[in-house]
């Protein structure tokens, strides 16, 4: 292979896209598109909300009826003295979008049944919100029929949320804060990136290879170079336009959140910190107890001492700290490593069955070979969060087809020398065999035409020399 005439077939594919409109479009835009659609997901998530409605609530058991507190989304009027039938058939003219119909208490069981009429159909926060009064309701009645003095002061104080903070232990005993949720969230985005941008780049090396070919030019290309340097030309060109773009989008993140921070202000953006200290003491979460310990009362040096000891991170705090505590470059170095010998195993196996068509339409049936290993990558990554030492995601994460994805989805839960070392190992080796056997297909593929390829065909390619 001359490296000379590499270079030359490189710098021709690496300056073809980057100066296509469409590179530049989706450098720029990407950035904006994903900070605009992060931005859409919190207006609707904050904006997704059932409208107030009014709940016409027949109550004849007497115990529901005072439960019924109004809310944002329910205002809830009694209708106890009217007729349920009459009146579920004429909600609109009573000006009620709900009817809560009640049975008459069931002494025997404790409980009572309800049903909701309404012309359309219940929202779910609307129902849930339903439902937990009648609940309520039902708990509190049979609290009373003890007739057990202070029962409900009683329950209330033995029912308690202890917020559970994870830690891991390193051979010399030293602790990390580890919070799951943060883990998960950092191993599906890996997983996802990774897996969009080998199939995005891999494509565009198919789709180069059908382009010169469909257009005749290929025949030019290897009167003046080999069929094996132009089909690693191709390759490492588009790599290189791959982690070009990939590296803008970093840089340019980066500037439009610490924009849109500096404008704004980072407090706008968290929430107040009252905001925040209210919703981590709804959950138990602020700090101030600790296993019924109540640490703004203690003022004995021993007893805060203690009280210590047993405090942890909770809340943002542990978030931030197990966002801290993570391994930067080890996943940088993996994201790398796999990234670019997945990408190269999976566009030199696209080059070989881009060349064996002449347009798009005669090669999808020789991609889903190809694809489905991608996806069955994707999908076991997508789970690996929940269980990231089985089987199954251990054999995804070794196997070089689906180890790209599916590791770079353990590594946030830690992972052996070992077995990194492993899935690495094969992955290279895989990338040579099949580089190999694609360069022997590439060089005879690239110049059929007329005909629709098969397998068959491409096995007799592979074994001329």
């Amino acid at each position: 292979m001359n490296l000379s005439k590499l270079n030359i077939v490189i710098g021709r594919e690496y300056l073809n896209k980057v100066k296509k409109k469409s590179f530049l479009l989706t450098t720029f835009g990407v950035p904006v598109l994903f900070v605009a659609v992060y931005a859409l997901m919190i207006y609707i998530m904050l904006g997704a909300k059932d409208e107030a409605k009014t709940v016409a609530v027949s109550d004849p058991s007497g115990i529901v009826m005072p439960f019924m507190e109004d809310s944002d989304i329910l205002v809830f009027k009694d209708y106890t003295s009217t007729p349920v039938d009459s009146l579920k058939n004429n909600l609109a003219a009573e000006g009620v979008d709900i009817l809560l119909a009640v049975s008459p208490l069931d002494s025997v069981a404790r409980t009572v049944t309800a049903r909701t009429f309404s012309e359309k159909p219940l929202g779910v926060e609307s129902k849930d919100a339903i439902e937990r009064r009648l609940s309520n309701a039902i708990g509190d009645y049979r609290m009373k029929s003890y007739n057990i003095s202070g029962l409900e002061d009683i329950i209330s104080d033995v029912k308690v949320k202890v917020p559970l903070v994870s830690f891991t232990v390193d051979e010399k005993g030293n602790e990390q804060i580890s919070q799951s949720e943060v883990f998960m969230i950092i191993s599906m985005v890996l997983a996802m990136a990774l897996y969009m941008f080998i199939a995005l780049f891999s494509g565009m090396v198919m789709n180069s290879v059908i382009e010169e070919k469909s257009s005749r030019v290929v025949e030019v290309l290897v009167s003046s170079v080999s069929s094996t340097e132009l089909m690693f030309g191709k390759i490492i060109g588009v790599a290189l336009v791959a982690l070009t773009q990939f590296t803008l989008w970093i840089v340019l993140s980066g500037v439009i959140i610490f924009g849109i921070s500096s404008a704004v202000g980072v407090d706008k953006l968290a929430g107040s910190a009252d905001a925040a200290q209210t919703v981590m003491a709804m959950e138990g979460m602020d700090g101030t107890a600790v296993a019924g310990v109540d640490i703004a009362a203690l003022t004995d040096t021993t007893a805060v001492a203690a009280a210590d000891s047993l405090a942890a991170p909770t809340g943002i705090d542990a978030v931030f700290g197990t966002v801290a505590s993570l391994n930067y470059p080890l996943i940088i170095f993996s994201f790398l490593i796999y990234f670019v010998f997945g990408y190269l195993l999976y566009a030199s196996l696209f080059a070989a069955i881009a060349s064996s068509g002449e347009n798009a339409a005669d090669t999808q049936q020789l991609q889903i070979p190809v694809t489905v290993p991608l996806l069955i990558g994707f999908f076991i990554a997508f789970y690996a969060f929940k269980a990231p030492d089985s089987a199954i995601v251990w054999w995804g994460s070794i196997i070089p087809f689906t180890s790209p994805i599916v590791m770079l989805a353990r590594i946030p839960f830690g992972v052996p020398a070992l077995d990194l070392i492993l899935s690495i190992g094969l992955l290279i080796l895989t990338f040579v065999g099949c580089a190999w056997a694609s360069a022997k297909i590439y060089k005879v593929g690239i110049l059929m035409y007329g005909k629709k390829s098969t397998f068959k065909d491409l096995w007799k390619w592979f074994k001329q020399k």
